[in-house]
C-alpha cells in the first residue's frame, strides 16, 4: 500500500506502510528511521520503528512551518523517494546464548508435540534461523524479532502466565520474543538467555536495536548459570 501520514499528537506523526506484519514494511520502517538520523534535523526528537510504521516525534518550537505535520510529511517523503534502502549500512550481529534446560523451557516439551517435532528438531530449528529486531516494545528493552520459521509458529498460551523470569525466550503466534525482566506473559518458553536485555545504569540501556540481527546460540545449564552470575 501507499505509505499514509496519520497525525499522532500535536508534536508527533505516524507513517504507515501497512497492516499487517511484513518483512518489507518493517525493512522500510528501519530504513527511513535510519536516514533521519543521519539527517539529524535539528526538530527531531526521536524516531520508534515499528512492525509496519515509523513514529517521528518533533519539537514544534523548531519547525519554521505554520503546519509542523505537513512539514515533517515533506520531510519523510523526501526520505522515501531518495530511495532509502535498510541495507545501506550493515545491521550489527548480536550472539544471544539460550539455555534450553528442561528448567529453563516450561513448554519446549508441549510445543515440540504440538508442532510434531522432537525437542532437539524444534531447538536446533530455533536457533537455525537468522533473526531481525523489528521494534522494541511490551517492556523496555523487550524485541520482537522477524524471522521464526514458519514450522515453529504456535499461538500463545490459552491461559498467560502471571510470571515469567527475566531473560526467557519465548514464541508467540509467527514471533519469537525475549522477556527483558520478570513479568506476565503468554508466549512459549523455550529457553532462557543470561544477559542482561535491559539495565537503566548502561550507558545504552537496552542490549538490542531495531534492525540489529540476531543469533541464538545453544549453551548448557553450567554456561547459564556462569554467565548469569554477577
Amino acid at each position: 500500500m501507499t505509505p499514509v501520514f496519520e497525525a499522532l499528537a500535536d508534536d508527533a506523526l505516524l507513517l504507515r506502510f501497512g497492516n499487517a506484519i511484513e518483512p518489507i514494511h518493517c525493512a522500510r520502517a528501519l530504513a527511513v528511521a535510519q536516514r533521519l538520523r543521519e539527517l539529524r534535523p535539528p526538530w527531531l526528537r526521536d524516531v520508534v520503528p515499528a512492525y509496519a510504521s515509523l513514529a517521528v516525534f518533533f519539537d514544534c518550537d523548531r519547525i519554521d512551518a505554520a503546519d509542523p505535520h505537513a512539514f515533517a510529511a515533506t520531510v519523510l517523503r523526501n526520505c522515501l523517494d531518495a530511495g532509502t534502502h535498510v541495507d545501506q549500512a550493515p545491521a550489527r550481529i548480536v550472539d544471544m546464548p539460550v539455555c534450553y534446560d528442561n528448567d529453563m523451557a516450561p513448554d519446549l516439551a508441549e510445543a515440540a508435540d504440538e508442532l510434531g517435532l522432537g525437542t532437539e528438531e524444534l531447538i536446533h530449528r530455533h536457533c537455525a534461523a537468522d533473526y531481525t529486531v523489528a521494534m522494541i516494545g511490551f517492556a523496555p528493552g523487550f524485541p520482537y524479532l522477524l524471522g521464526l520459521p514458519e514450522s515453529l509458529a504456535l499461538p500463545r498460551r490459552a491461559t498467560p502466565r502471571t510470571r515469567v523470569p527475566a531473560g526467557s525466550v519465548a514464541i508467540g503466534g509467527n514471533q519469537t520474543g525475549i522477556y527483558p525482566r520478570e513479568s506476565p506473559g503468554g508466549w512459549r518458553l523455550l529457553g532462557r538467555t543470561p544477559l542482561v536485555l535491559f539495565d537503566p545504569a548502561r550507558a545504552i540501556p537496552s542490549l538490542l536495536a531495531p534492525g540489529d540481527r540476531v543469533r541464538f546460540q545453544r549453551i548448557d545449564l553450567a554456561a547459564f548459570e556462569r554467565m548469569a552470575s554477577p
